[in-house]
């Protein structure tokens, strides 16, 4: 395993865009990641931007990010209201959402649903996110499944214990309406964390995983 810093790099990323198909979607993925950037850097951008979402979801889904960007220096949250399970059905409208988007910000990095992903949400955000955002850094994050769909992914982010607790919390405080299902529980989002802290040999035992299909070394 290769841990690299370049001789010149370019300054820590500071404006970040993030996607989720549903409310509860980023916050599994990548909220450790957030959360450690936060904490070491809270001067940065984030756009965050949740695209179904029913009055309920919606609401968990603001007050989510609003208490997880509580201390950046600036953020823009947005909730759609694509039909949720009907992603590839709505594909023009999630794309012309994408192209104004584009338009708007200008993100260091973007984080997102893996192209691998066996939901058609998180597959046809995934793709659109590819073929809209061309010149950019995207980190595809995992979400665990029913479907088994978990890859071997190349890009890790070690987090220390009370990180990974203080994410699987808040996820079961934020996401009440996700109580019944039987995945949904801290115990799992732990166990996925531990899976990934193995693989990156963080020194915690934690760390979030993502897949990198492109990047350009300067």
């Amino acid at each position: 395993m290769l841990s690299l810093r370049l001789a010149g790099a370019a300054p820590a990323p500071e404006r970040f865009l993030c996607l989720g198909a549903h409310p509860d979607d980023i916050e599994i993925g990548c909220a450790g990641t957030l959360m450690r950037v936060l904490d070491e850097r809270p001067e940065v951008d984030v756009t965050w931007v949740v695209l179904s979402g029913d009055e309920r979801r919606a609401g968990e889904a603001l007050e989510s990010a609003h208490a997880l960007l509580a201390r950046v220096r600036r953020k823009e949250i947005v909730v759609r209201s694509f039909r949720d399970g009907f992603f590839p059905w709505e594909g023009a409208g999630i794309k012309t959402f994408f192209e104004e988007l584009k338009g708007a910000v200008a993100p260091d990095v973007i984080f997102a649903p893996a192209r691998h992903d066996a939901h058609q949400d998180h597959r046809t955000v995934a793709e659109l996110v590819w073929n809209t955002f061309r010149d950019h850094l995207i980190l595809e994050y995992e979400i665990p499944k029913y479907e088994g769909d978990l890859a071997h992914p190349g890009v890790f982010v070690p987090l220390d214990e009370g990180l990974a607790r203080r994410k699987a919390a808040h996820l079961v405080a934020h996401f009440p309406s996700q109580a019944g299902r039987r995945w949904f529980s801290e115990e799992l989002f732990l166990g996925l964390l531990r899976m990934r802290g193995l693989e990156a040999a963080a020194p915690s035992g934690y760390a979030e995983a993502f897949t990198c299909r492109k990047l350009v070394l300067g």
